[in-house]
């Protein structure tokens, strides 16, 4: 400690806690978002049993991770506090997709993002690229959370 009565504390990990938000596990309902085994998933299913012999009625969800389509399942005391990703949704305007599998994606401030990769799901891979090759204006949704990104649906604005 210094003489003057300061501390300072070294951080060496990020904590994660900004990616996320604490929530009841009983306020958590079907077609939300919970985090569960550190994956952001969308609930697809939840039940609560009744209070037990220890006290706490519990909720078991159901989960579709939104970034793999893997199903994982947690239960959880109805009284404590879940981890909720926090979700967003944006949408870009593609402009152009490099051999390497990246996109490069027109922002709403008129700038470049380019550290996106084309979506490992076939229909909506094909969607793009059959599109983009002819010509038309595609605008992608892009989801984000927990500090991954990933192009999940596509729009057609027209024409050039």
């Amino acid at each position: 400690m210094s003489s003057d009565g300061e501390v300072h504390f070294e951080s060496k990990a990020d904590s994660g806690a900004s990616k996320t938000f604490p929530q009841q596990a009983g306020t958590i309902r079907k077609n939300g978002y919970i985090v569960i085994k550190n994956r952001p998933c969308k609930v697809v299913e939840v039940s609560t049993s009744k209070t037990g012999k220890h006290g706490h009625a519990k909720c078991h969800f159901v989960g579709i991770d939104i970034f793999t389509g893997k199903k994982l399942e947690d239960i959880v005391p109805s009284s404590h506090n879940c981890d909720v990703p926090h979700v967003t949704r944006t949408d870009f305007q593609l402009i152009d997709i490099s051999e390497d599998g990246f996109v490069s994606l027109l922002t709403e401030a008129g700038n470049t993002k380019d550290d996106l990769r084309l979506p490992t799901d076939e229909n909506l891979l094909s969607q793009i690229k059959d599109g983009f090759a002819e010509g038309k204006d595609l605008v992608v949704s892009v989801m984000s959370a927990m500090g991954e990104e990933q192009i999940n649906s596509i729009k057609d604005i027209g024409k050039n």
